[in-house]
């Protein structure tokens, strides 16, 4: 394995040069200080034979097992990795232990068809003792219908329900008919949430690809916000980040009392494509240019060239983008990233997602 040193801002972990505390289940928990952190590659998380599987969202169960949901459908049904808004499933997979191996449990939610199609791209979070599964579907494989549903469980039998605040099958957000909200005029719906609890209200970070003036589309991130974690959930006027830092696949996390979010580098503004970015907010309402920073970087900079020199690549380059950044947390503290890439070196097998530990200096 390799491991390759990025430069992150120290605050990601730290406010000051001593060690912070934080209080976890009503003790106390020292954060490592560090002004650098390393990626790790351990190899291939989520995956299964004869399947695409796109990014794995983890949590860890109250069994104590590591816990997968991940994007997947047949390698066979679409030749041009179009299966993703069209026969997409949620499936399960749980490890014991944060690296792996990964055992395939079975589908968590299954694609309906019709109105209720393709459920896709999940975020699994643990907020108020709840669990929380967050995904998109669409409508009749029209991407212009994507939206937001929400469903709930207290445990990971996958005896999911609808969020209490959304409809009846816990759709929690659609594309708003307000003229006056920022993604107003998004030609792809919305899609890609990510759930944290700040500071006593619960925010739901969303994108949407939007009109750029004076031509053109953007891909920004916006905010909905309320009371309770299962809603109802109220539209922020304003998008959260900056039109000139286009962003895919956000993963929003807390720390410190600001809000972080790790994406795709989605036009390459701050490297290549293939990579991802750090953002920051005081606020968790805006996420500035200059508080944004490089994160990670391709496949190929962690596994080299030898590795990669017979793989399949489904989507993207054959350096391997990195996308769909999800964190497993110990402690408080980020302690293993979970990235999807469209490069395979294993016959018979579709995209999988791929882990990687989180090191401190």
């Amino acid at each position: 394995m390799k491991l390759r040193q990025l430069t992150i801002l120290t605050t990601i972990l730290i406010v000051t040069s001593c060690s912070i505390l934080e209080k976890k289940n009503k003790q106390q928990v020292k954060i490592v200080n560090t002004n650098n952190i390393k990626f790790e590659y351990v190899g291939r998380a989520a995956e299964n034979e004869g399947m695409h599987v796109w990014g794995s969202s983890p949590i860890k169960g109250k069994d104590g097992k590591i816990h997968l949901y991940a994007a997947q459908w047949s390698t066979k049904t679409q030749t041009n990795f179009s299966g993703w808004f069209k026969d997409c499933e949620i499936g399960h997979y749980v490890g014991d232990k944060p690296e792996g191996p990964f055992n395939y449990v079975g589908v968590a939610v299954e694609d309906k068809n019709g109105l209720f199609n393709s459920p896709h791209n999940p975020t699994i979070s643990n907020i108020d003792g709840q669990y929380q599964l967050c995904f998109i579907v669409n409508e009749n494989d029209d991407l212009k219908t994507q939206r937001i549903v929400m469903l709930v469980a207290d445990d990971l039998n996958d005896s999911w329900r609808p969020a209490k605040g959304g409809e009846s099958d816990g759709t929690i957000l659609r594309q708003t008919k307000d003229s006056t909200v920022w993604n107003y005029t998004a030609r792809l719906g919305v899609s890609n949430p990510s759930l944290i609890k700040y500071k006593d209200k619960y925010f739901l970070y969303h994108k949407s690809v939007v009109r750029k003036e004076p031509r053109g589309y953007v891909y920004s991130y916006g905010l909905i916000v309320a009371d309770n974690v299962e809603g109802p959930y109220v539209h922020q006027p304003t998008r959260v980040t900056e039109e000139k830092m286009p962003l895919e696949d956000a993963y929003a996390f807390t720390m410190n009392d600001s809000v972080y979010m790790i994406s795709r580098d989605f036009r390459g503004a701050l490297g290549n494509r293939g990579g991802g970015l750090l953002w920051k907010s005081a606020d968790g309402l805006s996420f500035p240019r200059e508080n944004t920073k490089r994160a990670y970087e391709d496949l190929l900079h962690y596994v080299g060239e030898e590795h990669l020199k017979d793989a399949v690549s489904y989507r993207g380059k054959k350096d391997g983008h990195l996308e769909r950044a999800q964190i497993l947390f110990k402690d408080g503290v980020p302690s293993y990233l979970y990235l999807a890439t469209g490069v395979q070196t294993k016959p018979g097998f579709g995209s999988s997602s791929h882990v990687f530990k989180i090191n401190f200096e």
